[in-house]
């Protein structure tokens, strides 16, 4: 019978992905053996499998018949034989279900358990031990059945079936009663995590107010087209992108961008599907179908982040593969060894048991993913999307930041900042101001916005514009020509030689070049305190790249204090100087937002795209996307990155001595079963738990 498949679409190149959910894996490491075992099948373009998000994604090279997917189910089977899947789309058991039961069998075996200690009834330690630890023996025997031995299932089934074959049966329940409580915690603490991320980005919006004429219908937000018209009434969100035809209002951006403040809008202004309507009703002409839409982009680029794990991540993963089985050969050998010497079977099969339940890998293989996870989490909820447990990491190690300028470190808002008259000027410079002004008024330009700022009392007629030169027209009666040198020379203007050390915008009048207007890119106001931040954060080498002109750029630099600028560069130009400071600087981080930074942001070791606006091949290419259009955003992933590290560390050594410690203690018989369990089940709750503290951090300014 085939495989039903959700989420099944097809790609111009013939790809085809395949979405599932999944039950009956216990831990990130069985959930990678799953991973790579599809991952060699040929014909598999990709595989994700997800194991705080229980789910199974898989990409093919080209479209494949349902027999195709049904033989990769039945490799991941053989991988891990407890293994259960299903349609994404068709998932409707409710994970809370799943807990609740589990906490049921935890309620029954703690009764059972505290009855047979009190009432001294040995057989209801049975009964604790059959309720708590019932599908830990049935994972054993099925996965032994399939060949499949050295898991955790293993260890505990051996473990505690030994301790009740030599009369220690409370010992025995005892152990499966805290591993079921450390299983309940690992669920709960992943279900908080994923919670948060999900919460954060509560995003698709499942209908649309179509507007036809006088009449409104409600639609799937699926079915809506680029042009189409729809109405958002206050206090809905805006199901998808698009401009503001009529109404105005307030929206709040914060489950995209982080940003707390709600934002104006008005006719002709852009506003993103997930915003929410916080005033009066909005008339909005979509841009985009959800596909394309930032809410849906924002999804997939989270669903995407757990297939890029961390160095740490994957270490760890192999480091359990090889650990557990040498651990059930070294318990063998401390149970037969000693006791062919001294005769003292019990007393060693005994210290062999404990051997066994602590060396169960539960703390690492479930607190390392889980502190990624957590960390991406946290950054989501401030509009800052890491891709991958792995850019986490290496942003922990950042030691150098290069920037591009425009729309990066500065607003790409251009300001006056002087006027200069030429030394055969005839017009005082106020009426200058004033020509120039009524003439600026009628370009689209970016230079033209900084004239908005002066009085325009003057109709321009006959406006002509030639794209990359400027502008000319007949102002108060006089033929006024406002652009760069190339457009006075074609008109036959002489250009008054002085140095242009700005963006400048030379004005003729009546065939006489009056003055130069010096106009400023408008360095960001968070820049500098960013640059402070940075700095104080341990980062060495701070450095920009630009398209812009060598002045401009070295202005920009000097004033935030910078260590290193390249200038006037292609964007091709870009990626070659960025691998140059790269073969120097291993750590490096590179930041921009536009299109031409696109092949940068691809290059580097870890490439972040700036704010809302920036440009989908921006987004596409970086390794992270900041939504929100604030530089402070970049030092708090820096910081988030960092705090995510040093809990990674703290749970790796933690784990690492407390069983180090036990395994020593259990060998010599100084250690008993209780404290065996305490050792395993207690730093796995308590690596879990610390894990989970990067969901409060708070990024300090």
């Amino acid at each position: 019978m085939a495989i039903p498949h959700a989420n099944d679409t097809q790609s111009p190149a013939c790809t085809r992905k395949q979405a599932y959910t999944f039950e009956g894996v216990d831990c990130p490491v069985c959930a990678a053996k799953i991973e790579d075992r599809i991952q060699k099948i040929g014909g598999v373009a990709s595989v994700c499998v997800d194991f705080s998000r229980k789910q199974i994604r898989i990409t093919t090279e080209e479209k494949q018949q349902d027999s195709f997917y049904n033989n990769l189910i039945k490799e991941a089977k053989r991988v891990e034989p407890s293994l259960r899947v299903k349609p994404l789309q068709k998932q409707d058991k409710n994970p809370e279900d799943s807990l609740s039961f589990t906490l049921t069998r935890i309620v029954v075996s703690i009764l059972g358990f505290g009855a047979a200690m009190f009432f001294n009834i040995p057989h209801l330690y049975f009964l604790s031990f059959a309720v708590s630890g019932y599908d830990v023996l049935l994972k054993a025997l099925r996965n032994i059945v399939h060949g499949k031995i050295f898991d955790e299932n293993f260890l505990m089934s051996v473990a505690t079936l030994g301790a009740l074959a030599i009369g220690e049966t409370g010992e025995a329940a005892a152990v499966m009663l805290f591993y079921l409580i450390g299983e309940y915690f690992q669920a709960r603490s992943v279900m908080q995590s994923r919670r948060s991320i999900l919460g954060a980005l509560d995003l698709k919006v499942q209908q649309a107010r179509l507007v036809q004429g006088l009449d409104t219908t409600l639609i799937g937000v699926e079915d809506v087209v680029p042009g189409a018209l729809v109405r958002v009434l206050s206090g809905e969100k805006i199901p998808l992108d698009g401009i503001v035809v009529s109404g105005s209002s307030s929206v709040n951006m914060q489950h995209l961008t982080g940003e707390s403040i709600p934002r104006s809008v008005k006719a002709g202004m852009e506003v993103l599907g997930s915003s929410i309507n916080l005033g009066g009703t909005l008339d909005i002409q979509v841009s985009k179908e959800y596909d394309q839409s930032t809410a849906a982009k924002i999804l997939r680029l989270v669903e995407e982040s757990a297939s890029k794990k961390a160095q740490t991540e994957r270490y760890i993963t192999s480091f359990a593969r090889y650990y557990t089985p040498v651990v059930v050969f070294l318990a063998l050998a401390l149970a037969v060894i000693p006791s062919l010497v001294t005769g003292a079977w019990q007393t060693w099969i005994y210290r062999a048991l404990v051997f066994l339940v602590v060396s169960c890998p539960c703390a690492l293989v479930i607190s390392v993913p889980l502190s990624y996870f957590a960390g991406i989490g946290r950054s989501a909820k401030r509009g800052i999307l890491v891709k991958g447990g792995n850019y986490l990491e290496a942003l922990a190690k950042t030691d150098t930041i290069v920037f591009d300028k425009t729309g990066t470190l500065t607003s790409g808002m251009f300001s006056l900042i002087d006027v200069r008259l030429t030394a055969s000027a005839s017009l005082d410079a106020t009426y200058i101001r004033k020509i120039a002004a009524s003439l600026e008024r009628n370009s689209t330009h970016p230079l033209a916005k900084a004239f908005l700022s002066l009085d325009a009392p003057y109709a321009a007629m006959d406006v002509q514009e030639v794209a990359g030169k400027g502008l000319s027209a007949y102002v108060d009666g006089r033929f006024v020509v406002a652009g760069n040198t190339a457009l006075l020379q074609d008109l036959g203007i002489k250009v008054s030689t002085q140095s242009e050390d700005e963006a400048t915008v030379l004005l003729a009048v009546d065939g006489r070049h009056e003055a130069s207007f010096i106009l400023q890119d408008t360095i960001r106001s968070e820049a500098g305190p960013l640059i402070k931040q940075l700095r104080a954060l341990g980062v060495k080498h701070l450095a920009m790249i630009s398209g812009d002109s060598q002045v401009h750029a070295e202005r920009v630099a000097a004033e935030l204090g910078l260590d290193e600028v390249h200038a006037a560069l292609l964007p091709h130009q870009k990626q070659e100087r960025m691998l140059e400071i790269a073969k120097e600087r291993e750590n490096l981080v590179f930041v921009g937002d536009g299109m031409n930074d696109a092949p940068v942001l691809a290059a580097s070791k870890v490439g972040i795209s700036m704010g809302s606006k920036a440009s989908d091949a921006a987004m596409e290419s970086a390794d992270v996307v900041i939504l929100a259009d604030d530089l402070h955003e970049v030092a708090n992933l820096l910081q988030i990155s960092r705090r995510t590290a040093a809990i990674v560390r703290q749970n790796i050594v933690f784990a690492l001595l407390v069983k180090v410690l036990a395994l020593c203690l259990g060998a010599l018989g100084y250690a008993s079963m209780w404290i065996a369990v305490l050792a395993d089940t207690g730093v796995t709750i308590i690596a879990i738990l610390n894990a989970l503290r990067i969901l409060l951090y708070r990024p300090s300014r």
